[in-house]
């Protein structure tokens, strides 16, 4: 059974790893590294970085790149941006480490989702899209017929 005061800091330590989430859901778009959260957080990054993976099952720098790679995703859907528009637009300061991490995520790359999703085919409603375009880590991912080859 766990004392008073261990789960009470255990709970204020959960709060703030919500608020680190929700700030990175927030502002995503905005230069956010792992030091910069933890200092709005009073935790190390280092004690950060396991909370939120222990808390969440991933990093506070992959979640992000997650929010992003899914926000590009529906900026590249919507097909009036560039690629290279959309990578900056998210956050990416790198057009190459934005191609690289969205590879990894979707499975092709940004050029590709977005001539593919330039079919004319009906817009199902959001919820929908959002839950099938969810990315997913390259190891739970299909394979290409790029890798298949």
């Amino acid at each position: 059974m766990t004392s008073g005061p261990d789960e009470a800091q255990r709970l204020r330590d959960l709060a703030r790893l919500r608020r680190v989430r929700d700030r990175i859901d927030r502002e995503y778009a905005q230069p956010l590294d792992v030091e910069a959260l933890a200092r709005g957080a009073n935790m190390s990054a280092g004690h950060l970085s396991r909370e939120f993976k222990r808390a969440y099952g991933e990093s506070p720098y992959t979640y992000l790149m997650t929010r992003r790679i899914e926000r590009a995703m529906m900026l590249l859907r919507r097909g009036d941006l560039s690629v290279t528009e959309v990578c900056f637009a998210v956050g990416c300061q790198s057009l190459g480490t934005f191609s690289t991490r969205f590879t990894e995520l979707v499975g092709i790359p940004p050029s590709a989702y977005r001539a593919n999703a330039a079919d004319p085919a009906p817009e199902p409603p959001s919820c929908i899209t959002k839950q099938v375009t969810r990315p997913i880590r390259k190891r739970e991912a299909p394979p290409s017929e790029a890798q298949l080859a």
